[in-house]
């Protein structure tokens, strides 16, 4: 982990994608996050993916209070961090996502997380249920890949009030970067380097002058 790292390397505020808490018990979660906080992000999210093939999912009591945990050490340590309820039905392939997404979206909301989070939800329907479900506390939403077509304003428009694109972007550098590679060796030709970003604007970029 390389938290503190990332937030003193930045003005700008950090959320940390912080897994499950590293634990599976309440207690255990409320010492992780204790120790996430005290880096000095600004914001952290706690996901029920048990990481157990056999039953993907915390089971629903659990995974509230392990929320109600980390909701109880971000106001122990007053540091007024963001705490975002991810449940990662969809990734798991829950047999009935939506649903399920619904009922833990709203218990995590009734246990103190500030912002909810279904990754992978990807119909709009289904986003604008999700946002209705946990209003007034705001929705986050991933966009990548599986569901690029939906836009800004779109989203906006459903009611979505956080959007993140987790390793999008880097997928997107390296796509180009396959697609590049295969032309030259399939091809023989270069054509594909033509749009690439320009030195000198990256570092600038990197150095915080663009």
């Amino acid at each position: 982990m390389h938290i503190r790292e990332i937030v003193q390397a930045t003005a700008l505020p950090v959320n940390a994608d912080f897994l499950n808490g590293f634990a599976d018990t309440p207690e255990g979660v409320a010492a992780n996050v204790k120790l996430c906080v005290g880096t000095g992000v600004a914001g952290l999210s706690v996901e029920d993916n048990s990481q157990d093939p056999a039953a993907p999912l915390y089971e629903k009591n659990l995974a509230v209070e392990r929320i109600r945990a980390a909701r109880a050490a971000i106001d122990a340590s007053e540091t007024g961090a963001v705490l975002t309820g991810r449940c990662e039905a969809w990734l798991v392939h829950d047999p009935t996502p939506l649903r399920t997404a619904l009922e833990r979206l709203a218990a995590y909301a009734e246990a103190g997380a500030d912002c909810l989070y279904a990754p992978a939800v990807s119909n709009p329907d289904e986003i604008v249920q999700i946002v209705k479900t946990v209003a007034p506390k705001p929705v986050n939403i991933l966009v990548s890949g599986f569901n690029h077509q939906l836009s800004l304003s779109q989203l906006t428009d459903l009611g979505v009030r956080r959007i993140s694109v987790g390793s999008g972007l880097a997928l997107a550098a390296w796509g180009a970067f396959v697609r590049a590679a295969q032309d030259i060796k399939t091809n023989g030709t270069f054509n594909l380097l033509a749009n690439n970003a320009a030195s000198g604007d990256l570092n600038q970029l990197f150095r915080g002058k663009s």
